[in-house]
């Protein structure tokens, strides 16, 4: 079927007036290709990347800087302003602005590489993910830009003198909102998969009238100059309109309202600017600098590779301007004839169908806040999905028409991931301070993801697995940086999770998962147990700075650092992997013996972690354990996440099962009987409600209650906002350790690091983390399920108030949702003490989810849109209700 008449019968169906709540997973399920094909792929940074770092030591950052970024085409991706592009980034739309006083085009989020802010990386702006549908049927995204010059050398210059001590300089800081500034909203509405309603609202939050140039800009990502395909698509300048020809995607237009002027430039880098050598005539930031400073550097002809509508709207103070185009395939014809609908008819239906799918996810139980929280934290997973280019081998040898790359890059970072070759839709952790996937990161993302879209959750999940992303040994990818770092074994939980969400019953994907994790299980066994004796040292495991030395890096004394989240990582996986294979074992007795093999597997770490001395009876805490050569061990008795992460490997088995499944059940009983030593990790019973359930667990019931105690301590880990990384006790309790005559130590730092570990950039010595705070809220709720009412702990420890388990997990997910909604006093804990955000309305209604947040006052921290693992917040509120 053409193109256009893929459009046409989207009219038809649009034009039954269908609002049924289930409307928008209709689409999904029925035309799933289609309707993806256009999505919010583009990232809002594609400069200082390692795809696009080509220096001989790796310096991404100075490589690439944001200065290049305007004029200097890039090799793998494209970034923009509330973005689309197709799914193989072939063709972008976006947005840029000028206030008339900025020296450059807002054409992209600003912020600090790595080396200038004061807490590593940081973008300087303000912008929200408002509103989005899983087919990108709508899609609502928000920008605040300021009126007056943008204080570009101000950010740099203070963040610069600021140090780790020092709280980071943000835009607000600086004051230049109290002097104005464009509230802009950029709404998407598609009547059809090929036909994309585009609205801009521009609002005059200022006390005079000004002037904004808009600037809706199309171009094609830059695959021709590399020697690999040499075919130049083209973009013209027809009536009003951008006409764009491509050998694959074939004719796009976009049209659009009011009056605007055409102008067209090329995709290609400024040569004279940045290398002071002659190049393209019109260059990428040709249009920059004819709407800038009047130059000649857009195509009198209209022809080239980047082109836009240049809008220059004057608007009253307080007054609100509206600017509307079409995004077509085929002619703009097409979209304005007489079958297809308005843009106001499109843009108010897709909106409706938006509310109404939304009020499906949301539970009964919610209050507005809530609900408010969970439809932009889900809008910021839809918003987060990119495209992702990287092939690695041509990356290191470098390109055909391009200089050979330096001789130590072979050898150098990625060096051995040369299989390598990613050009996918993935969920990112954030879209501009981390628009690379992480292994970890993504596994959580599809928890969220699960409850809207379970077939993009599942296909995420499969695709880090594939053969083209996981290593020929079985590692799966890290991250960019250094894909050979490793990351915790959480992608069998988030599959098991994944599936549970989406009905249980979709066992093919199960299955698929399943036998690809075998894969990286056994690199787990063969990589990290080292002496193989169950006992693990997974490296920094995503963990940053959370101990006195780096997990990363060669210790500073001859031995091997036997971690207690590693090995906790392990039983976990090892629990998760057992339950996989029971639930294929109901339709496939072949996984009976899988399922034999995980479960006394798992009897191995968990014996071991204590024959090891991991668990310290003193203390009643799980430790790291420095194994020195020589035969010395010692203990690294710090009170973090690191001991409590042994409780997360947990799950329960019930008699029916055991009746369901003979030969498990016999193999278990035979194991019990032949190997008594493991008996106390799975052979806890328990009879509740006349059932009887067994408990394979690490933590034993006895451990779990001292354990529990320091867990719900005020003073240790228990925060009003969710468990600490690292306990309070340690802020008036440092702890230190020499090793190879150098003094190593930690203390509580509940906000930013004061450590330049890891780019100094994340901090887990304190502060609240959303993935590790869900996987202890689903374990406390796995005990619960095997003890009931019959075991309670004090929440908070000393207060007197005895809870369940399950209640004592309600609590701690209430803390974690509280970071986002108003308090008693109409405060916002994840604002801070930004008052601005807590007492102005228009302010107080735009949720940020960070990175991570300060333990004690509940602040957002670290990466101002990571709503990817934060995005677990909308797992926690929609699992309010039973």
């Amino acid at each position: 079927m053409t193109v256009v008449g893929i459009v046409c019968n989207a009219w038809s169906l649009w034009a039954d007036d269908t609002t049924m709540s289930d409307v928008e997973r209709q689409r999904l399920k029925d035309d799933r290709a289609s309707w993806m094909r256009w999505g919010p792929y583009l990232a809002e940074r594609a400069w200082g990347t390692v795809r696009e770092d080509y220096s001989e030591h790796g310096e991404a950052w100075d490589f690439f800087p944001h200065d290049h970024a305007r004029s200097r085409t890039y090799r793998w991706n494209e970034d923009g302003l509330a973005g689309l592009c197709d799914a193989g980034q072939r063709l972008c739309f976006a947005f840029a602005f000028w206030n008339g006083r900025d020296p450059i085009l807002k054409e992209r989020i600003f912020g600090l590489g790595g080396p200038e802010g004061n807490h590593g990386e940081d973008a300087k702006e303000y912008w929200w993910y408002l509103d989005a549908t899983p087919s990108h049927s709508w899609l609502s995204w928000r920008y605040w830009y300021p009126q007056e010059a943008f204080p570009y050398e101000d950010l740099v210059a203070e963040n610069r003198r600021r140090g780790r001590l020092d709280p980071e300089y943000e835009l607000v800081d600086t004051g230049v909102f109290d002097r104005g500034y464009w509230d802009i909203t950029v709404d998407y509405a598609k009547a059809s998969p090929d036909d994309i309603v585009v609205r801009c609202t521009v609002r005059n939050a200022g006390a005079i009238d000004a002037e904004l140039h808009v600037l809706p800009t199309m171009w094609f990502r830059n695959t021709w100059s590399w020697g690999i395909d040499d075919r130049r698509p083209q973009l013209m300048a027809k009536d009003g309109a951008i006409v764009a020809e491509h050998h694959e995607l074939g004719r796009v237009t976009l049209a659009g309202s009011g009056a605007h002027e055409t102008i067209v430039c090329d995709n290609e880098s400024n040569a004279r600017r940045l290398w002071d050598v002659d190049g393209a005539r019109y260059p990428k930031d040709g249009i920059a600098d004819h709407v800038i400073y009047g130059a000649p550097t857009v195509n009198p002809d209209g022809i080239g590779t980047k082109a836009a509508l240049h809008h220059r709207l004057l608007v009253a103070a307080g007054a609100t301007t509206t600017i509307e185009m079409r995004l077509t395939a085929g002619d703009a014809s097409e979209a304005t004839n007489h079958q297809a609908p308005s843009n106001a008819d499109v843009l108010t239906a897709r909106r409706r169908e938006a509310d109404e799918f939304h009020t499906t996810i949301a539970p009964a139980g919610a209050t507005d806040d809530e609900r408010n929280v969970l439809r932009q934290a889900l809008a910021g997973m839809i918003w987060s999905k990119q495209f992702f280019h990287y092939d690695v081998a041509r990356w290191l040898d470098g390109d055909p028409a391009g200089p050979p790359p330096p001789e130590g890059r072979r050898f150098g970072r990625n060096h051995e991931w040369r299989h390598l070759n990613n050009a996918d839709v993935i969920s990112m952790p954030d879209t501009w301070e981390y628009p690379w996937y992480a292994a970890w990161d993504l596994a959580f993302h599809c928890l969220p993801l699960a409850h809207i879209d379970p077939m993009f959750a599942k296909e995420q999940l499969i695709l880090l697995c594939r053969e083209w992303y996981m290593h020929p040994n079985g590692q799966l990818p890290a991250y960019e940086w250094a894909f050979g770092d490793v990351n915790p074994p959480v992608h069998a939980w988030a599959a098991l999770r994944v599936f549970e969400i989406d009905g249980s019953n979709d066992y093919e994907f199960l299955e698929r998962i399943f036998q690809k994790l075998l894969l990286n299980f056994t690199w787990w066994v063969n990589r990290k147990d080292a002496d193989g004796n169950n006992v693990f040292e997974g490296g920094f495991l995503g963990l940053d700075n959370i101990g006195p030395i780096d997990r990363s890096a060669q210790l500073p004394v001859q031995g091997r650092l036997e971690q207690s989240d590693g090995s906790a990582w392990m039983g976990m996986y090892c629990l998760t992997m057992l339950e996989i294979a029971l639930v294929l074992a109901m339709h496939d007795g072949a996984y009976e013996d899988m399922a034999t093999k995980f479960l006394e597997h798992f009897a191995l770490i968990a014996r071991a972690i204590h024959e090891r001395g991991l668990w310290d009876e003193q203390d009643g805490f799980y430790y790291d354990v420095l194994q020195i050569a020589g035969g010395d061990r010692q203990p690294l008795r710090v009170r973090s996440m690191v001991g409590l992460l042994p409780l997360c490997a947990t799950t329960t088995l019930g008699m029916d099962t055991l009746e369901r499944l003979p030969a498990f059940a016999d193999r278990l009983h035979w194991f019990l009987a032949n190997r008594p030593e493991f008996a106390e990790h799975i052979d806890q019973t328990h009879e509740r409600d006349g059932s009887r359930g067994r408990l394979l667990a690490i933590v034993s019931p006895e451990r779990l209650a001292r354990i529990a105690r320091t867990m719900f301590d005020s003073d240790e880990f228990l925060s009003p906002h969710g468990l600490r990384a690292l306990s309070r006790y340690h802020g008036d309790h440092p702890f230190s350790v020499e090793l190879g005559g150098m003094q190593f130590s930690v203390d509580y730092e509940p906000g930013e690091s004061t450590t330049g570990l890891f780019g100094g950039n994340s901090n887990w010595r304190g502060p609240i983390w959303f993935p590790v705070n869900h996987l202890l809220v689903e374990a406390l709720r796995r005990y619960d399920r095997f003890f009931g009412s019959d075991v309670t702990v004090e929440v908070p420890t000393g207060s007197g108030n005895r809870l369940t388990l399950g209640q004592a997990a309600d609590e701690l997910s209430r803390r974690l949702v509280s970071t986002f909604l108003d308090d008693a006093d109409g405060r916002r804990p994840v604002f801070g003490g930004y008052e601005r955000f807590q007492t102005d309305a228009d302010w107080h209604a735009m949720i940020p989810f960070h990175e991570y947040f300060h333990s004690d006052t509940g602040a957002g921290l670290g990466a101002s849109h990571q709503t990817g693992w934060t995005g677990l917040v909308a797992d926690l509120i929609v699992r309010k209700d039973p």
